[in-house]
């Protein structure tokens, strides 16, 4: 080729490459920009059940503190969480709120198949959404029968999880539920640093805390302050913002040998 042509020809930087994919595949540009394309629930779909998912899909921003479902409503939309965190609560018959589980990004909300919702779901932070509704998204799953089964993974994986959390209930201490709960955040929200650290930051209360774990927030407040005069975490501006100086330590608070 002459070198008038070469120097000539364009150069194809990433975001060209990006939207030449998105033509060929059918994949909007926002589900390949999007942040947890790598690990929500259409990580592992094909192109074909990507784009048939997207043409159903809206992005959605949720204020910290606004409710995304209350319980007893409607049942008309799901999601996966994009950015921010969420809490999942039930009420007791005298209006107690209990903390049943907390989202993340990459986390589906939502109940399927279920025409009223039976959990209030609130942003603890500001929060993305990827929307879909229920209906639509569940006359997606029969289409693409794969799907279906990368929710029922995802479903069964929660389930885990709830019985961890009734072993801890049962069985683990005050120190090693807070330990445990630390351990969690950073190993799903955690930001590592170059000295190893890992910074996290705690979304709900220490009276949430101590809800969610069982706990008085005494006793939470008494086991936070152990563990950083210990060095293994430390705190800044104020309760939320913590760092973990010692995953290792913690580990081994989790599971003694």
């Amino acid at each position: 080729m002459p070198r008038h042509q070469l120097r000539n020809k364009p150069v194809l930087t990433k975001p060209h490459i990006d939207a030449r994919m998105a033509s060929v595949s059918g994949v909007p540009q926002r589900c390949l920009d999007c942040l947890v394309r790598d690990k929500a629930l259409c990580a592992s779909m094909s192109d074909c059940e990507l784009a048939a998912l997207s043409a159903l899909g809206r992005r959605r921003d949720v204020a910290a503190g606004q409710v995304v479902t209350w319980a007893g409503d409607p049942n008309v939309n799901c999601a996966n969480v994009v950015s921010g965190a969420l809490k999942v609560s039930a009420s007791t018959a005298d209006g107690r709120e209990q903390i049943v589980g907390l989202l993340f990004p990459g986390d589906f909300v939502g109940q399927l198949f279920t025409a009223e919702a039976s959990l209030t779901v609130t942003a603890l932070t500001d929060t993305n959404l990827c929307t879909f509704p229920r209906t639509g998204f569940e006359r997606a799953l029969e289409t693409y029968p794969h799907m279906e089964r990368l929710l029922l993974e995802r479903t069964m994986a929660s389930l885990d999880e709830a019985r961890e959390r009734m072993l801890s209930l049962g069985r683990k201490d005050a120190r090693e539920r807070v330990a445990g709960f630390l351990l969690e955040l950073a190993e799903r929200t955690g930001m590592p640093d170059a000295a190893g650290r890992i910074q996290v930051l705690i979304p709900i209360s220490r009276g949430e805390m101590a809800g969610f774990l069982g706990l008085t927030i005494e006793t939470v407040s008494r086991h936070l302050t152990r563990l950083k005069t210990a060095g293994v975490v430390d705190f800044a501006k104020g309760e939320r913002d913590c760092t973990i100086l010692d995953r290792a330590a913690l580990k081994a608070i989790v599971n003694p040998a």
